[in-house]
């Protein structure tokens, strides 16, 4: 089973910055789509920014002109650039790719297990 491992969050004060990064255990034959969401407490689980194979992104109106998201398709690996934090930034991100692990597979969709971002003074 293809397994996501994510690092770089933590805490960090109002408009500080920090990159996430995600990777895959193991060599994926493709991979379609690569994104971050986040979830805060008490709140549904959001698209953050994605990306696709072709380098098209989209972002959540919040985090627009604060977040650059980006991919390494060499190395299975997607990044979060976090400029500008703000409090309400504050939440589980989880990193989600979508893709074929061997060629003749269907497409499925892989998720890590959240890094913890909090944003406070």
């Amino acid at each position: 089973q293809v397994q996501l491992v994510e690092s770089g969050g933590g805490l960090v004060q109002p408009g500080e910055s920090l990159r996430l990064s995600c990777a895959t255990s193991e060599n994926i034959f493709s991979i379609n789509t690569m994104g971050w969401y986040r979830q805060a407490p008490g709140k549904e689980r959001e698209l953050v920014a994605d990306i696709i194979s072709g380098g098209s992104t989209r972002y959540t109106d919040s985090v627009k002109g604060r977040f650059t998201i980006s991919r390494d398709n060499a190395q299975n690996t997607v990044y979060l650039q976090m400029n500008n934090l703000k409090p309400e930034d504050t939440a589980v991100y989880y990193c989600k790719m979508s893709g074929k692990r061997i060629w003749y597979a269907p497409i499925s969709d892989y998720w890590g297990k959240g890094t913890q971002v909090t944003v406070s003074s």
